[in-house]
């Protein structure tokens, strides 16, 4: 059976599945002052970052609409399996089920299954992959379904940015029920709890801040070794590494990928966030 995996522009995919027909990028629109901008592969992080610096206002996202979910369903492939961002952050997952419903209204039954990620970025990226490695096995949609859903489930997403400011500024961190104090070099170490932010420690400064979330990532994971780790940086190539090397001396992942974040990620984690999923 053929297959199309639709995900939404958060789902920072590596570049050669960004490449592979089988993938399907809905872009999220991304505003700052007047500038209007598709997260599509014609953004450029260093221009956008420049454009928030320079802003007094806060950078804002718009998810896609039900049509352009709709022109991704209609493809030659029997499976289409849909990942958004979590439904507790954004419209786009309720998105992807309104043009599932109209589709089904307009042109008949096709096998459409839509995952809410729970999770953003890297999360999207890592479900989209295990749906892929089980859809290039050869599985069948309704065995795929239960075991993605429990490998969502079972993902940990975790997340320490130099500010919260954009994620607060956009009502996205209703689930942190106090903003440490910035002057101090406080870094909250946030993470993903049923797709909502809450935020688990904290670290003086970046670096403590970042050990402390692989200290947290290593005693909550369970079965490591059928795991990737995946790791979105924004615009902090080297960081990343740092947090990957930790973390895999503490935990046997089956693989490991950096990836690095597209436009929906770097507006909300901001120059130098880091996201972690396993």
């Amino acid at each position: 059976m053929s297959f199309r995996i639709v995900v939404d522009s958060c789902c920072d995919l590596p570049d050669e599945y960004r490449k592979d027909d089988r993938f399907q990028i809905v872009p999220l629109i991304l505003q700052i002052d007047d500038y209007t901008i598709v997260d599509d592969d014609t953004f450029d992080q260093a221009d956008y970052l420049a454009k928030v610096a320079a802003s007094e206002n806060c950078a804002r996202t718009a998810c896609p609409s039900p049509d352009l979910f709709m022109k991704a369903y209609a493809c030659d492939a029997t499976d289409i399996y849909v990942v958004t961002l979590t439904s507790k952050l954004s419209g786009s997952y309720n998105s992807a089920l309104l043009a599932k419903n109209l589709y089904h209204e307009e042109h008949g039954e096709k096998n459409i299954h839509i995952f809410d990620s729970l999770s953003a970025c890297c999360g999207e990226a890592n479900i989209a992959l295990k749906i892929f490695e089980l859809a290039t096995s050869g599985m069948s949609f309704e065995e795929i379904i239960p075991i993605v859903e429990k490998y969502r489930n079972e993902m940990l997403t975790y997340f320490v940015l130099d500010s919260l400011d954009t994620l607060r500024k956009n009502g996205r961190l209703t689930g942190v029920k106090a903003i440490v104090a910035t002057t101090l070099n406080i870094k909250p170490v946030c993470c993903g709890v049923e797709g909502e932010i809450v935020q688990k420690s904290q670290g003086i400064g970046i670096r403590k801040a970042l050990m402390r979330m692989t200290e947290l990532v290593a005693s909550e994971l369970k079965d490591a070794e059928t795991k990737t780790l995946m790791i979105t940086h924004v615009n902090c190539f080297e960081r990343a590494c740092v947090v990957r090397d930790l973390l895999l001396k503490k935990i046997p992942f089956k693989h490991s990928i950096i990836v690095d974040a597209a436009g929906v990620a770097t507006t909300y984690a901001g120059d130098g966030g880091i996201v972690v999923t396993c």
